[in-house]
């Protein structure tokens, strides 16, 4: 994330818009987040991995951030909130 190289996918970007996650708010949770290991699932359509990270943000609005990785960096695949 420092390094600037992620991506958001078109999914990513429909689902924060839609649930109205803040680009701040998920690399916050990625940041200070837990990974959550029993989450990730392996994608045989794009034959990565992805990757589950559950945290708060600031505002203590408790998120699931999946991501994955490929070649050019991080992939933000979606944002969930959770309640």
């Amino acid at each position: 994330m420092e390094s600037g190289h992620y991506l958001d996918t078109r999914h990513g970007n429909e689902r924060q818009r839609e649930r109205q996650i803040t680009r701040p708010e998920i690399f916050f949770v990625l940041r200070h987040g837990h990974h959550e290991k029993k989450k990730d699932k392996f994608d045989a359509h794009y034959s990565a991995w992805n990757y589950s990270v559950q945290g708060k943000t600031v505002d203590r609005r408790e998120l699931r951030i999946i991501v994955s990785f490929d070649e050019n960096g991080m992939l933000i695949i979606t944002a969930i909130e959770l309640r």
